[in-house]
This record gives C-alpha cells, sequence and structure tokens, in this order.
C-alpha cells in the first residue's frame, strides 16, 4: 500500500460517517509530517449550511490545530475532486499538495469541469487525481441507489 493509498482510506473513513448520517458520502483528512491535523466529512444537510463541505471542515480544524492559516507544509486527502468553493479554500491556505479519489463531473474543479490550480492565482498546489478511485466512486454510487430505492418506498 502507498502512503497516498494509507491516507486515502482515511479520508473514507470520514465519508462513511457521512453516509451513516445520510449525508453525500465526501470525506477529507489534513496531513502534516505523517499525522492527521485536520478531518472531515460532509454535512451539509444535517448542518443545514452550504460550507459544511468535508474539505472546508479538515482545513478549519487544521488551521485551529497549527495555529494558522497558511498549511504549506501539508497535504489534503478528499474522496472526491473538490468544487470550485474547496478549490479556492485549498489555493487560499496555501497547502502544498492535493490527492483526490474520483472525479466530479457536475463541479470538480480541479479537473473535471475546470482547473482552478492552473489560473494564475498565488498560489498553485501540486495534484493528484484517481486515487483509490473505485472505492470513492463505489461509496457514492451505494449512498445514491440507497436514496433513490428509499424515495421510491416513500412515495
Amino acid at each position: 500500500m502507498t502512503t497516498d493509498e494509507k491516507f486515502m482510506y482515511l479520508a473514507i473513513e470520514q465519508a462513511k460517517k457521512a453516509y451513516e448520517i445520510d449525508e453525500v458520502p465526501i470525506g477529507a483528512v489534513v496531513i502534516k509530517d505523517g499525522e492527521i491535523v485536520g478531518s472531515g466529512y460532509n454535512r451539509r444537510e444535517t448542518g443545514k449550511n452550504a460550507l459544511y463541505h468535508a474539505e472546508l471542515t479538515a482545513i478549519d480544524e487544521a488551521c485551529r490545530r497549527l495555529g494558522g492559516w497558511r498549511l504549506w507544509q501539508c497535504e489534503l486527502y478528499v474522496t472526491l475532486e473538490p468544487c470550485p468553493m474547496c478549490a479556492g479554500a485549498i489555493i487560499n491556505s496555501r497547502l502544498r499538495r492535493i490527492v483526490y479519489g474520483c472525479e466530479d463531473n457536475k463541479s470538480g474543479s480541479v479537473k473535471s469541469v475546470v482547473n482552478l490550480f492552473e489560473l494564475p492565482y498565488n498560489h498553485k498546489p501540486e495534484y493528484i487525481g484517481g486515487i483509490l478511485s473505485d472505492e470513492c466512486s463505489n461509496l457514492l454510487s451505494d449512498f445514491f441507489r440507497e436514496l433513490r430505492e428509499r424515495k421510491k418506498i416513500n412515495k
């Protein structure tokens, strides 16, 4: 198992926490020197807040824990390609490297729809996608399949 896979499994564990509370299963961890300094999972529905994305929660926790907003020594692992809001937070927090699981063809802003990291902002993180893509994608597929089944039953 590679280091990227090891940390992506930790992000998947966060995504499973979202799944358990009927949230879209997206999870993220911020790593510094091989240790988790921030973690989060999607809570938009339960928190009734558009900002409660996994990445933003993990970045917020890392900033608080490390005592500053610049995370240039850190890496973010997230199960789904970041959206525009999260890609912006990644740029603004100066994260060194981003590793994501599966692509998001609807709002992915690292590769799928647009690559915000290639635009002339003041920070350009390294990034790689497709780490444990099948596991990340299957978690999302299972969630949405179950959601559709529940909607059919409740009609």
